[in-house]
């Protein structure tokens, strides 16, 4: 049965002008399970901004008179077969009229792109166990769990050596070494939870439209002039950690033990110290088919946060 918003609520589309309204809402909800925000203006701003983000369909901001208490949002890539999803809300018959909200709107999305069924997304703080629990009872299956890791850097970090054979590109100037990090990209997570393969002129608009990014932010490693490797940083926890942020780190299957990972992670840490950060982070998949977490660990970085992604299944 659909739930019904309660009478004291009122609800419409989010807009661009509300991203302060909706940062202070996340960060509410965020600082009380977590402890800090852990969200910025700019990350409100990008995800109204996304492209693949349509306010009047996607969106639903709720009022109890003039005080915001609640959002839901729901978002998709490529052939949107996978969906994600976010709900924060301040009681529990709002929240799942927000949910109901976001489940009807993935069917929508999935029929437009021709899917029989859609896996909706959300990510859940481990330490949340009530909405863990509630989303339990909603349907939903825990999918994985991501650790963030992090590494300090108290001064200056020496940069490492390439391997031998490896030649190294800085940055992605021109629509051929963007092409080729988007083809490493693409068949380097291949398969994996969570990972929608994007044609390359959405994943392009993708990154030009991320105000944390810039293509200097990409690394590529070539070996026989073939590019097997790459790391996409970009700024997104400067403003809140002084940190660096490794979003991708993708190594071709053909290509790995061959150190690449390592190298491109110490290279990034030396990159980080030397624009004077604090720290550099990432996230990982603990239920990675490669050793992912194995070589974060080997290289001094340290889980910091335990976040599970949960899952509903919807048929279109």
């Amino acid at each position: 049965m659909t739930a019904v918003l309660p009478e004291k609520y009122t609800f419409r589309p989010p807009s661009i002008d509300d991203a302060q309204v909706i940062l202070d809402l996340v960060s509410a909800y965020n600082t009380s399970v977590v402890g800090f925000a852990d969200w910025t203006l700019d990350d409100a701003l990008d995800g109204l901004a996304n492209e693949s983000f349509d306010p009047a369909r996607d969106g639903w901001l709720v009022f109890e008179g003039d005080r915001p208490a609640g959002f839901g949002w729901v978002s998709g890539k490529g052939d949107r077969r996978q969906l994600d999803q976010d709900v924060v809300a301040d009681d529990v018959e709002l929240e799942r009229w927000l949910l109901d909200r976001v489940e009807e709107r993935a069917a929508e999305l999935g029929r437009e792109y021709g899917q029989a069924v859609v896996q909706l997304d959300t990510v859940v703080y481990q330490a949340d166990s009530a909405r863990r629990d509630r989303l339990a009872g909603f349907g939903y299956e825990r999918g994985t769990v991501f650790y963030r890791m992090r590494i300090d850097h108290a001064g200056p970090v020496a940069a490492p050596e390439a391997p031998a054979g490896v030649v190294v590109r800085r940055g992605a100037p021109d629509e051929a070494s963007r092409r080729a990090a988007h083809a490493v990209l693409n068949a380097a997570f291949e398969g994996q939870f969570g990972f929608t393969p994007r044609s390359f002129e959405e994943w392009r608009t993708a990154q030009e439209n991320f105000s944390a990014f810039d293509w200097s932010q990409i690394t590529l490693l070539e070996i026989d002039g073939e590019a097997v490797a790459m790391l996409s940083g970009s700024n997104q926890f400067v403003e809140d950690e002084n940190c660096g942020y490794v979003g991708r780190l993708a190594v071709l299957e053909k290509a790995r033990g061959k150190g690449l990972a390592k190298f491109l992670l110490r290279d990034q840490f030396a990159l980080d110290a030397a624009n004077g950060l604090a720290g550099t982070i990432l996230h990982v998949d603990t239920n990675n088919p490669t050793p992912a977490l194995g070589v974060y660990q080997s290289v001094g970085m340290r889980a910091v946060l335990v976040m599970e992604v949960w899952r509903l299944e919807i048929a279109a």
